[in-house]
């Protein structure tokens, strides 16, 4: 992942995620607005409305600025390899996405544009700036490298899309945990049952 600049920008900040998938895989992953918005791991979905063909309708709580956001937004294609979520309000004016070939696969550079409102007016929403693209960044990046490994799977596919994607960040911490103390419990009990084997069975 790279925070370089992607092209001249007053009021912008962007983040640049290398996939090991190649351009027309990514071109359809990134098809999925709703699953690119809910793998940001900072923002805590309570509802997602498609409101149009190419417009969406949404609520969360932003984790990184502790704000409740309500966002209507709809979708600019430039090409398939550039679009634009637009939101109707708020101090973030669009997101943009970039789509190129890299030498391991492909990249997508994500940039957020505060450009709406005069200097004044945005000092005084400067609370509402979302501190979460960095973030999303990697969890995109980790995303990508699972897909790439998984995703021809069903049984991946349908948990991470119909399970994993609707938690919360909160639970998701939660599962992982619980994935981690369950199979520490698997190797604790498979290493009692070797030793006893070892011990006693191993013996007669």
């Amino acid at each position: 992942m790279s925070a370089d600049r992607p092209e001249p920008a007053r009021d912008a900040s962007w983040v640049s995620i290398d996939t090991p998938l190649d351009l027309p895989a990514l071109r359809d992953f990134c098809a999925d607005i709703e699953r690119l918005f809910r793998i940001n791991p900072y923002l805590e979905f309570e509802g997602w409305q498609r409101s149009g063909a190419d417009s969406h309708h949404a609520r969360f709580r932003n984790l990184s600025n502790q704000q409740t956001v309500t966002l209507d937004m709809r979708i600019e294609r430039a090409s398939p390899d550039e679009f634009a979520v637009v939101y109707r309000d708020g101090i973030k004016a669009r997101t943009r996405f970039a789509l190129e070939s890299a030498a391991a696969g492909s990249r997508v550079t994500i940039t957020d544009d505060y450009s709406r409102m005069p200097d004044a007016e945005r000092a005084r929403h400067i609370d509402e700036v979302d501190k979460s693209l960095n973030a999303w960044g990697w969890a995109l990046h980790e995303y990508f490298r699972h897909e790439q490994r998984w995703g021809r799977y069903a049984a991946w596919r349908w948990y991470m899309r119909r399970w994993w994607l609707p938690m919360t960040p909160r639970a998701r911490r939660i599962t992982y945990m619980l994935v981690l103390i369950a199979a520490a419990e698997l190797v604790l009990v498979l290493l009692g049952a070797l030793i006893y084997w070892i011990e006693f069975a191993g013996g007669e």
